[in-house]
């Protein structure tokens, strides 16, 4: 893929001061970049590089003002770090969505459905009755099973793995390895010690415009559905459990679990390796700080929390201070006990 840097400036609503005509392929770091190269200049502290750079093109922001010359053409525009991610979005989205067609070997089941434009990768596997939106991407060695519907413009990386029945939105991104639909951990007691699976009957809801990460897992519904409502945002290795219900636009960070039946308010922001027990309710706007526990329902929208067990963020760090000053703390406590112990008797 060519452009010039004028098509750039026009996709970003930016101007051009230099060579309109430049040939850009390639998006590089500023201290890295080439000729045919596309770098951006926001932080102030990089800007030895653009007098240097080898790039045919930079982003700048309107209020830069070099100092000495610059070789490159400058592109000027709002703001360089917002522009430079709108143009790695828009070179992602030509490089993924300009593939299309049936790679063989593949499996079409009966009564299968496939939009126009789709790409299905070579041992991809789509079971019967599946419907597939418009432009859909199945990269290789992908499984989709019976009954599945899958939305206009959604990517399914390689190895992915949907189950039958589940159901997923447009503009959805599955990184490699996720699994959708598994079964939910489900064992019932029995009197001799054993455990009884509890058939999961239910299945796994994706709204629109939800992104899961690689090896990312959501099982699927006891009965009725696990729910991800739209805008989610779920990192790698996180484990969701069967009847879960994540609010939208609600992220997660990598290696967090949250077990069956809790419900995640929208709007939530949940740290890397956080624990969240089942059955819990947590509202609109809730923080969970890293590593925490969460045991219990958060009822107030916009509550920070972390530790473990979690509870309100500021009281937590300032708990976290009193107790990095324990040793201190009992050294003073038995230095006054010998004190006390020291003192005469008081008088009767």
């Amino acid at each position: 893929m060519e452009f010039t840097s004028h098509q750039i400036a026009q996709l970003l609503g930016g101007r051009v001061e230099g060579e309109g005509n430049r040939k850009i392929s390639r998006l590089a770091k500023i201290e890295e970049a080439t000729e045919g190269a596309i770098s951006f200049l926001s932080n102030p502290k990089y800007e030895q590089y653009i007098y240097s750079t080898g790039a045919s093109a930079v982003l700048v922001n309107n209020t830069f003002k070099p100092k000495e010359e610059v070789k490159a053409t400058l592109i000027y525009v709002e703001d360089a770090y917002a522009s430079i991610s709108t143009l790695l979005e828009e070179y992602n989205r030509i490089k993924v969505h300009s593939k299309q067609g049936l790679e063989t070997p593949h499996f079409l089941g009966e009564n299968v459905v496939m939009g126009t434009q789709c790409y299905i990768g070579a041992f991809t596997y789509i079971g019967r009755n599946a419907k597939i939106g418009d432009n859909v991407k199945i990269y290789p060695h992908s499984y989709i099973g019976d009954n599945v519907i899958i939305g206009n413009n959604t990517i399914v990386y390689a190895g992915v793995k949907v189950y039958s029945d589940c159901v997923i939105g447009s503009n959805c991104t599955f990184h490699s390895g996720a699994v959708i639909g598994s079964d939910g951990f489900g064992f019932a007691p029995l009197p001799d010690g054993s455990f009884k699976a509890i058939p999961q009957i239910g299945n796994v809801i994706i709204e629109d415009n939800v992104s899961i990460g690689a090896n990312t897992t959501i099982d699927c519904a006891t009965m009725g559905s696990t729910i991800i409502r739209k805008g989610v945002k779920l990192d790698n290795l996180i484990q969701i459990g069967h009847n879960v219900e994540l609010g939208k636009n609600t992220v997660v960070a990598a290696q967090t679990g949250i077990s069956g039946s809790t419900k995640l308010g929208a709007n939530c922001m949940i740290g890397g390796q956080v624990g969240i027990t089942g059955h819990i309710t947590l509202a609109d706007k809730t923080s969970i700080g890293a590593q925490s526990g969460v045991g219990g329902s958060v009822k107030k929208p916009g509550t920070a929390m972390s530790g473990s067990p979690a509870f309100d963020y500021k009281t937590n760090l300032k708990s976290f201070a009193v107790y990095k000053k324990l040793p201190q703390l009992m050294k003073r406590i038995e230095e006054l006990e010998e004190k006390i112990l020291t003192l005469a008797p008081l008088s009767e």
